[in-house]
């Protein structure tokens, strides 16, 4: 068991978070992204890369995880697990065909999470934050 607390926007510094997660819609439906090495569906998400706003880490995430080129991104929460990070809603704008030369082999369309997340009790917290945070129902 692990232990995930979120905090209020503005909690940290932005130069602490480390990490993004993004619950994402595209036309009225949430995306998740299947990792083929971990046999899983993800929220997008990801490192924060040396020299990278959290912002420009949400636009290359999106892309490299969903194949979204022009999304709208909102923050939610500052979360921590070991190191603070940033939950971010993205309404998807404009989507390509998912990259293949990332980690994720595909994507879905859903309403609700899927059974089969990679992590299941972090997705649950997050997809809910954002879910109670923007009135958006499931």
């Amino acid at each position: 068991m692990f232990n995930l607390d979120l905090y209020e926007l503005g909690y940290c510094s932005e130069k602490e978070y480390t990490r993004v997660v993004c619950v994402c819609r595209y036309q009225g439906k949430y995306v998740f992204s299947y990792n083929e090495k971990r046999k899983g569906w993800e929220i997008p998400g990801g490192h924060i890369e040396e020299g990278e706003t959290w912002q420009e880490a949400v636009k290359r995430e999106m892309y490299e995880e969903t194949g979204a080129t022009k999304i709208k991104v909102e923050p939610i929460c500052v979360y921590k697990i070991t190191t603070f990070g940033l939950l971010c809603y993205c309404e998807i704008e404009e989507l390509e065909k998912l990259p293949q030369e990332y980690e994720m082999s595909e994507i879905m369309f859903s309403d609700e999470l899927p059974d089969n997340m990679t992590f299941p009790e972090s997705s649950k917290i997050y997809f809910n934050k954002v879910i109670e945070a923007k009135g958006l129902n499931n």
